[in-house]
């Protein structure tokens, strides 16, 4: 996680989609199919994603690309 992250508790989905390299959307579809954790905010429902759910969203889905390797669904 860069230095910027990990300042803050909570980060913005713009923030989680540039940590991660990924579009707004992509995030966006991440927080409503529940694969990541947030949390909406105020009156109009602003997402806030813990530094330390995005670490664990990461954490998964390494063993998830680890099972998918062992089990030989990953094309080369």
């Amino acid at each position: 996680m860069s230095t910027e992250a990990k300042k803050h508790r909570f980060l913005t989905i713009e923030q989680v989609a540039d940590e991660l390299n990924v579009s707004v959307s992509q995030i966006r579809a991440l927080l409503k199919s529940g694969e990541l954790r947030g949390i909406q905010v105020g009156g109009r429902g602003v997402w806030r994603i813990a530094s330390s759910d995005v670490e664990d969203y990461i954490t998964e889905a390494y063993r998830l690309t680890a099972e998918r390797i062992i089990a030989g669904e990953l094309p080369e």
